[in-house]
């Protein structure tokens, strides 16, 4: 299985002359976007579309903050720096596909995309603009990036996909993130072994991990892994009337939170403007949001941060939580500014060490069987995901079997002897009655 970007829609919009579609690949799944040819158009065009910092309450959060001091790792195709909105933004980086370049600026192509996802995700989260009221601005817009590139669904990749998320997760923690975007799926619920390691790592020094919810659009009918790891804060998308997105959003009860997911614009690694769709655009506009809150509130840990865009999130009139919007839609000015009440429950690394704790049973390794390389079945894979079996394992008990199989079978295999046993013995009374009926008559 492998880590994979989310769809995007595209289409190329000339200014003065409408739209023309085109079609791209962003880092494996992609569903569509609208290039925005901006050389004939007047310089405020880009900041006109971005309806979201209004909508949402960021363009009032910045009265506030701007999230300067928080860093934010992008761990997904690189990252182009030297993009104009992005002058300044990467303060640091690394690839670990083994194809990019050491600080994670170079776009890492997949087998089927040509690696221009990160540059988005990057400039939605912290994009710079180009002048004063020009160009793309992200939701961050004075935080820092750190690039991790790595190589989604390529097979030229001698690292799996999985090891690449674990090496870039521990380096984003060493090299000093507060907050962790990752805007990829593994289209399936379930995640390798490594990644309890990486990811406790990353709970354990108080980082913020950010993960997209999926887009039913593009395969992913259910929410998938990072998304479904306990402690990682995970966004559903919706649309321009607020409503959850058909194409650009999964569903699932791990959501936190939702955000806009459907016409949003970012910057490819050519410079050239996108608009576009998917819970990989929504995911970045809610770790902006969590960079604004650690800068609002340095002395507030990872749990007290995702609890207040949690307890922040604008319900809308609907009944939340729910596996559509989660808590609600996220609105940055309350965020930043109202009172919430401290977190109370598990933190994130309790969380995940709970999962761990009941899903990871200790196994005993069998060594296999020695099999020629050249002979092995080459049409069969192993998820990583799936423990190897192991009888013995399987047959120990555990809290799982003891709840639901051992003591129900037991209490079942009882009450069958019982009546047995009840039943052996009234049948030696009728026999005793039959060949001595005074003995049993009444006096």
């Amino acid at each position: 299985m492998t880590a994979t970007a989310h769809r995007v829609s595209a289409r190329r919009v000339s200014a003065g002359v409408g739209l023309a579609l085109a079609t791209a690949l962003f880092g494996g799944t992609v569903i569509g976007s609208v290039v925005l040819d901006t050389p004939a158009a007047h310089g405020d065009q880009i900041r006109d579309l971005q309806y979201w910092l209004a909508d949402y309450g960021f363009t009032e959060a910045w009265n506030t903050t701007r999230g300067a001091g928080v860093t934010i790792a992008v761990i997904d195709s690189g990252v182009n720096g030297s993009v104009a909105e992005l002058t300044g933004a990467v303060i640091g980086g690394t690839d670990v596909s083994g194809l990019g370049s050491t600080d994670g600026q170079t776009p890492v192509a997949g087998d089927d995309d040509d690696g221009e996802h990160g540059t988005l995700v990057a400039s939605l989260l912290a994009g710079r603009g180009t002048g004063d009221g020009t160009g793309l601005i992200g939701v961050a817009p004075e935080a820092s990036i750190l690039a991790v590139s790595v190589g989604f669904g390529s097979s030229r990749s001698a690292v799996s996909n999985d090891d690449q998320i674990a090496q870039g997760i521990r380096w984003a923690v060493d090299n000093g993130a507060d907050v962790i975007n990752m805007s990829l799926t593994r289209n399936t619920l379930y995640w390798p072994e490594t990644w309890d390691a990486a990811f406790l790592y990353a709970f354990e020094n108080d980082v913020v991990v950010v993960a997209a919810a999926g887009n039913r659009g593009s395969g992913t009918t259910e929410v998938g892994a990072p998304a479904t790891i306990p402690g990682v804060l995970t966004v559903a998308g919706v649309d321009r009337n607020k409503t959850a997105s058909f194409d650009a959003s999964s569903q699932g009860i791990t959501i936190a939170v939702a955000a806009p997911s459907e016409k949003l614009v970012g910057v490819t690694p050519d410079s050239t403007y996108v608009q576009w769709d998917g819970t990989s655009a929504a995911t970045p506009i809610v770790s902006g949001l969590v960079a604004l809150v650690r800068a609002a509130y340095p002395n507030l840990d990872a749990a007290g941060v995702m609890n207040r865009v949690i307890a922040t999130a604008n319900a809308n009139g609907r009944a939340v939580p729910s596996p559509i919007y989660g808590n609600g839609l996220i609105d940055a000015a309350a965020a930043v500014t109202q009172y919430v009440a401290p977190a109370t429950g598990a933190t994130p690394s309790e969380l995940l060490t709970q999962w761990i704790t009941l899903h990871r049973r200790a196994q005993i390794d069998v060594v296999p069987s020695e099999v020629p390389v050249a002979e092995a079945p080459a049409a069969v894979t192993e998820d990583p995901a799936v423990p190897t079996p192991n009888l013995l394992t399987a047959w120990l008990p555990n809290q799982l079997t003891l709840t639901y199989i051992s003591l129900p079978l037991a209490v079942l295999v009882g009450f069958g002897i019982l009546v047995t046993l009840v039943g052996i013995g009234a049948t030696r009374y009728i026999k005793r009655i039959r060949r001595n009926p005074k003995d049993f008559a009444p006096s």
